[in-house]
């Protein structure tokens, strides 16, 4: 069989034995690697097969290594340090992954060479520090390796070492090009494993908790009691939910010089794959235009070939503003692009470069950076000056609308109805940099909109450029940014190649999402708006298990993993042959192994080399996704029908499926049959713009499964969440990236209204997921999603509900010093044990992530003050507006009404802005802080023997009110620059204190004797 000859490691042929035998590295499973990768294995590897896991035999002719057996017969030492023909260096030993993945189709280069980028070799991780090596230590790193490689035989020991030492370090760099590109960086087990014992700890104090919880009831207020105890199962279910999740948590560490040793090698062509870039905005006047311009440059300025980037820009308010906005874009892009690539600056968002308080001539050596410098900041000032001329223009719309520069009407002069529209401003020919050099391409799209259509908001834009980036460019990766998210680390589409064009794992990822950072917020953070623990916990948590969740922006997708495609599926590890059984017998393993083999060969054959078809599950539906074979037409597939079996002939015919699932547009369906990207040959780019048009037509989308299971999902308004739940139900797998320089940076509301009705969007989503088909507690359950992978997307849509026992909860306290009643009733020392106990397992388990995670007790601290506020606000009426407007059908909508603000730095932070939401947390402080005033005068009045129950409920109030307390401080706003916390206790200690004086009494003379006096109605 001619595939027996072949490599399954690095693809090149094995070879035989000086007897004339075919070489065998494994004689268990007889597995074919060839005798430089079976000599790898051994001295660099894990010295085991593959496949089977066996350790390798030492063969005639192979040098010792560790573990060798003493009693081996093959002490050739004439073949120790024989120099092997120099035919042996061109075999790039590859390492395969714990899944035993090895498909030669699947490798990235044309020559058939295939390189290493597992991040794992033979199931355990590839150990490999990443370090920064100066002369000597290079060239002491260089010799070390060819001392290993004369001692395995691939070197020739020579002393010429004039013309070699040119030779021996491209040696090297080839050697460090097969390393992985990635590696997994697990938790140390000294921080890990007391967390893990301390989660199982709290669960087992937890169960013990509520069972004393249950067992007890307080008679005298039994309803405090039961509504109490309802909300604590609710608390115990949903720590749950997010706790476990978190079980395997790690981190993954990229390296950026093997991805250019790789695939950017010097003389050749470049073989890093192209990719598309989406940003979406909506109304350029809530979006300002610079900003957006800001993110288009520093896209078009992105450490990445120019030739395989490409900006695509919606607009889904059909704007002429941001449509000049781009053009005046493009035009400052040709000077902007050299200067930050000659410079190697960061950002490269001039807006947030410029503002950098940092001395920019630190570092700098380049003679004209300086003057460069200044020069490109004045001309920034001008092009800022330009666009808001824009901007102020825009202000006021003329009555017979807005005009083009030849005299036509605007298109979108009605944003509801209007054509489809798209300009093409960088890219084509002529448009160079001031150095002559080609720029990357910059697309502006707005999708046609008609009254009575739906439109799907933001998902159907995405949709719309998927299509039309298809159509154009057609690049297999797709980076997805919103408006106002700017690329901070001009390297971050190479952080993500190297998981994605991972030959065996990048195969099997759906996208690699990276963590948002922000700029503007101010240093306490008040609102939690940078989110830290969920970015720098749970994900990393959710990391170790199927993937990180997609949250909407910062992520790199597969394109072919968004049009509804299975991953692909590993071959199974054949069973080990085995000597119990003879050969001929059906029940032994390598008799069904070779019959499948010879099956699967046969089948294979049918269509020879003109077509190499892989059935794939989409939709509950078989279809046929081609290779890298260049179909461009359906018509042209049936007539090569004749001569093909009708298994094949109903494979091909299959196709005409795609037009149902895709839409009707040829163009489209022969790009999502590539699975590397790329255009046919022969294009015209007229035709392309016009199918382009085609493609965002408002009825394209009609009887397709566009927003259903193919693209960004329909439903909800987090249909980030949605989108990445489906990939991964369908077996994908997702990657999260966290590079040392943040590799994006946008920007978010730092007032407390406009906060809150960020979270009450998001929320709102969740509830739509939970009432729709696509709940995870009910859906997918016949797919590929892991277990702890569903408890966490569990938690994103269940979260709100946990609103309305918050709520309680925080109520409670300040009925029970109302009322002089309390939930727990007279406590054993048993029962103290149990409290303290729970108490210490929560601190314990905050302080153990917090160690792992390297985040900030102070992020920590306002991450659970936000989780109170956001429950008792936002979460709260999301929970009735989605109810209302799934089961209802009525949609509510909450304003916002804007006061003045102030012209200083974080003016917006004390910005107030009345909305609905602010009731219930402050009708929750007013209440505790009344409630804790009456306790303390009835102990007051009641004397020393109440002064006991009443500090179990004071605790419990002062509970609410310090993780209320930075929304009081935005309520309260700046205060003349008084402290909050100091008008706070001005008026507790002021109520108290009243109280006090009131019952001391002291300007009235004191009575020896009875009280004589009437002293009431009814006395």
């Amino acid at each position: 069989m001619a595939s027996g000859k072949i490599c399954k490691v690095c693809g090149d042929e094995i070879g035989h034995k000086e007897d004339g035998e075919l070489f065998v590295a494994c004689h268990v499973c007889r597995f074919p690697v060839c005798r430089p990768c079976y000599e790898y294995e051994r001295s660099d590897g894990t010295q085991s097969c593959p496949q089977c896991n066996t350790r390798y035999k030492r063969l005639k002719g192979s040098p010792r290594v560790a573990g060798d057996d003493e009693d081996s017969d093959h002490d050739d030492f004439d073949d120790e340090f024989h120099t092997n023909n120099p035919k042996d260096d061109s075999h790039h030993p590859q390492h395969v992954n714990e899944n035993a993945e090895f498909n030669n189709n699947q490798q990235w280069h044309p020559n058939g060479q295939a390189f290493s980028v597992a991040g794992s070799t033979a199931g355990k991780d590839f150990e490999v520090d990443k370090e920064t090596y100066g002369s000597a230590e290079w060239k002491e790193r260089v010799e070390k390796w060819k001392v290993r490689q004369e001692k395995r035989g691939l070197v020739s020991n020579s002393n010429d070492d004039g013309g070699n030492d040119q030779a021996e370090e491209d040696d090297y760099l080839m050697a460090e090009a097969r390393q992985p590109l990635w590696r997994k960086i697990p938790i140390p087990s000294s921080l890990i494993s007391p967390y893990r014992i301390v989660i199982v700890l709290r669960f087992i104090i937890l169960v013990f908790f509520l069972r004393f919880r249950i067992l007890t009831p307080a008679y005298d207020a039994f309803p405090l009691w039961l509504i109490s105890v309802i909300c604590e199962v609710w608390f115990a279910f949903s720590w749950i939910l997010d706790q476990f999740p978190k079980w395997f948590p790690i981190r993954r560490e990229t390296y950026l010089d093997r991805l250019s040793l790789r695939f950017e090698r010097e003389g050749e062509p470049n073989q890093l794959l192209p990719v598309d870039v989406f940003v979406s905005t909506v109304d350029p006047l809530k979006e300002p235009p610079i900003i957006t311009a800001n993110t288009v440059l520093s896209i078009l300025s992105v450490d990445y070939p120019v030739e395989k980037v490409s900006c695509y820009v919606s607009d889904d308010g059909a704007s002429m503003l941001l449509f000049d906005t781009l053009s005046e874009t493009a035009e400052f892009a040709r000077r902007w692009v050299p200067f930050c690539k000659k410079h190697n600056v960061e950002p490269r968002a001039p807006e947030f470069y410029f503002s950098e308080k940092i001395d920019y001539l630190k570092d700098k050596v380049h003679p004209s950076f300086v003057k460069e410098r200044r020069a490109m900041k004045r001309e920034y000032e001008e092009f800022k000056v330009r666009i808001n001329a824009l901007v102020a223009k825009a202000q006021k719309k003329p009555e017979e609308g807005w005009v083009m520069q030849d005299g036509t009407p605007w298109p979108g002069n009605n944003t509801r109805d209007h054509p489809g529209m798209i300009q093409v401003y960088l890219g084509s020919q002529g448009a160079l940099d001031v150095d002559g050099k080609e720029l990357p391409r910059l697309v502006y799209v707005s999708r046609e909109k008609r009254p009575g259509y739906q439109h799907h908001k933001k998902a159907g834009a995405m949709n719309c450029l998927v299509r039309v980036s298809a159509v154009l460019t057609n690049a297999p990766f797709m980076l997805n940014l919103d408006c106002d998210h700017y690329i901070n680390n001009s390297k971050a589409v190479r952080e993500a190649m190297c998981f994605l064009m991972d030959p065996q794992f990048g195969k099997k990822l759906c996208y690699v999402q990276f963590p948002q950072r922000f700029d503007g917020i101010d240093r306490h953070d008040r609102y939690a708006n940078r989110n830290v623990v969920f970015f720098d916990i749970n994900m990393l948590g959710l990391d170790g298990i199927q993937g990180p969740v997609y949250v909407g922006t910062g992520c790199v997708f597969n394109r072919q993993a968004l049009y509804g495609y299975d991953p692909p599926v590993s071959e199974k590890r054949p069973k080990m042959t085995c000597d119990c059984w003879p050969s001929w017998c059906c029940c032994c393993c390598g008799g069904s192994r070779k019959k499948s083999k010879k099956k699967g060969d046969k089948k294979k054959g049918l269509l020879g080399g003109l077509l190499y078809s892989k059935k794939k599950k989409m939709m509950g539906k078989n279809y046929v996704r081609k290779g890298s074979a260049p179909v461009f037409d359906l018509e042209e597939i049936e007539e090569g029908l004749e001569g093909y079996e009708e298994l094949e002939k109903s494979s091909l015919m299959s196709q005409k499926n795609f037009e149902k699932r895709f839409g009707q547009s040829p163009v489209f369906i022969a790009s999502t049959l590539m699975e590397n990207g790329g255009l046919p040959e022969g294009t015209n780019t007229t035709s392309l713009i016009k199918e382009a048009i085609h493609v965002i037509s408002i009825g394209y989308e009609e009887k397709t499964e566009w927003g259903k299971e193919i693209g960004w999902i329909y439903g909800s308004v987090t249909e980030d969440i949605l989108t990445g739940f489906k990939m991964h139900c369908r077996g994908w797998k997702s990657v999260y990236c966290v590079p040392n320089r943040a590799a994006f940076k946008g920007s978010a509301p730092i007032n407390l209204s406009d906060r809150l009705h960020q979270v009450l969007r998001w929320a709102l989503g969740s509830v739509e997921i939970f009432l729709s088909r696509h709940c995870p507690l009910w859906y997918g359950y016949g797919g590929k999603l892991k277990w702890l992978e569903r408890l966490a997307y569990t938690n994103t849509i269940v979260y709100p509900f946990t609103s309305i026992p918050l709520l309680a909860y925080c109520t409670i306290p300040a009925v029970c010093l109302l009322t002089g009643k309390f939930i727990i009733p007279t406590l054993s020392n048993l029962t103290s044990v149990w409290f303290l106990a729970l108490f210490l397992s929560i601190i314990a388990t905050g302080v153990l992530e917090l160690r792992w995670s390297g985040v900030s007790i102070q992020d920590w601290w306002r991450n659970e003050q936000f989780w109170v506020i956001g429950g008792v606000s936002a979460h709260l009426f999301a929970v009735f507006q989605g109810l209302l407007k799934v089961l209802a059908g009525i949609d509510t909508n909450f304003t916002v009404t804007a006061k003045a603000a102030e012209d200083a730095e974080f003016g917006e932070l004390y910005m107030f802005k009345w909305t609905t939401l602010l009731i219930p947390p402050t009708t929750l402080i007013i209440l505790n802080m009344v409630g804790v005033v009456a306790g303390i005068s009835d102990a007051i009045n009641n004397g020393y023997g109440s002064w006991g129950p009443l500090f179990g409920k004071l605790f419990f109030a002062f509970w609410v009110i310090v993780h209320l307390y930075p929304f009081l401080k935005g309520l309260m706003g700046r205060q003349n620059r008084t402290p909050t916390i100091v008008v706070l206790w001005s008026i507790l200690l002021a109520s108290i204190f009243s109280l006090v004086w009131v019952r001391i009494d002291p300007f009235l003379p004191k009575q020896t004797g009875p009280v004589l006096k009437q002293c009431g109605v009814e006395c």
